[in-house]
């Protein structure tokens, strides 16, 4: 206990310089050091003041049992009944105390990248990549988090073969990350006559939008080319060389953007993209060299798990990492999603409780 609230103490004196940081008008007119000192901030706030509320129940604790022995009878069941009240209380803090202080990826407070790729079942997988797309972007609409397209490559059938797009919300990433992984649809196709049921699948991969201090590329490393875009898009469509294709060389990453309105744009956006993508390959090889970590997680977004099923005759969904299964499909594809996200996030806050208490 003397280990955790000395680690306490230090969050607590940590809190406080940077309130007093975030009053200095030196860092005030630096935007990027202000939003980095807002995030740690609000990371450190829950704790801080359950950690203060904690505190002055022992105190409260302590007083309580000095009058229980007080000789006036009346005085010592009133000093009593508080002790009664705030024993459990503290074990509450304590609770609580215990599943803040669990280490956070330091990027669930960035924006996310996710990318929706086809895949097992031609055209219905193309079709239920658009399904997901247009899940996500409904859920961040109710949200409050914006949307915009970073790439895509739309299917003759509906759909797309590829769609990217960046979420723009504090905490995005923390609570989309889950989603990382192969995603399975059973349903009638619109295209099937004899009204057999088809299995299909489309991945799904989510990344932390990076900051260009927090990971560095080395521009060396990297091959880029401008093009005409292609597709429907606007006038400006096929006259400029706005289209900017970015290759990584050390891992063969690609990444292709056209949505911009300028090659300025896509390439800002590309380098933004390569960025996350290079990063999340290098996050996943660290991964790997440390089971440990990969198995205090609910799923190790490894694009070939199945993480969930959508079962369309039975309006069903199940995520079969942590059992959940909830006869509402239509909702959940209406971007109802809450509840999933939720039960996620506590089945891999209990995964690492149990991960720090095997330690």
């Amino acid at each position: 206990m003397a280990k955790m609230e000395d680690r306490l103490d230090g969050m607590v004196k940590r809190y406080n310089e940077i309130n007093e940081m975030m009053m200095d008008s030196k860092i005030v007119s630096d935007r990027k050091t202000m939003a980095k000192l807002g995030r740690e901030q609000r990371e450190l706030t829950p704790i801080v003041e359950t950690y203060q509320e904690y505190k002055k129940a022992k105190e409260d604790l302590a007083e309580a049992k000095e009058l229980t022995k007080e000789d006036d009878k009346e005085i010592r069941e009133m000093a009593q009944m508080e002790v009664d009240e705030l024993e459990p209380k503290i074990q509450d803090y304590l609770d609580q105390l215990e599943k803040l202080l669990v280490p956070k990826d330091p990027n669930d407070s960035h924006n996310c990248i996710i990318e929706i790729r086809g895949a097992a079942g031609g055209d219905e997988g193309n079709i239920f990549a658009g399904d997901l797309y247009r899940m996500y972007v409904k859920y961040c609409e109710q949200k409050g988090w914006r949307t915009e397209v970073i790439e895509s490559e739309p299917s003759e059938a509906g759909g797309y073969s590829l769609i990217s797009f960046k979420v723009n919300g504090d905490g995005a990433y923390g609570t989309l990350k889950f989603e990382s992984g192969s995603h399975r649809v059973q349903r009638v196709p619109k295209t099937e006559s004899q009204g057999r049921i088809h299995t299909s699948t489309a991945t799904v991969l989510c990344m932390p939008e990076i900051e260009e201090d927090d990971f560095e590329i080395d521009m060396n490393d990297l091959e880029i080319d401008t093009m005409r875009s292609s597709g429907a898009g606007g006038q400006h469509i096929n006259k400029t060389d706005s289209a900017v294709r970015i290759v990584h060389k050390p891992t063969g990453i690609v990444v292709k953007c056209q949505d911009g309105r300028s090659q300025h744009e896509n390439r800002a956006t590309a380098l933004m993209t390569i960025r996350a993508r290079v990063y999340e390959a290098h996050q996943r090889e660290l991964e790997e060299k440390n089971d440990k970590a990969r198995m205090s997680k609910i799923g190790t977004g490894d694009r070939a798990e199945k993480i969930r099923t959508y079962n369309y005759p039975q309006n069903r969904v199940t995520d079969h990492r942590i059992g959940y299964t909830v006869n509402q499909l239509d909702r959940i594809m209406d971007g109802r999603l809450e509840d999933l996200m939720q039960a996620l996030a506590a089945a891999d806050q209990q995964a690492k409780i149990a991960g720090e208490k095997s330690e």
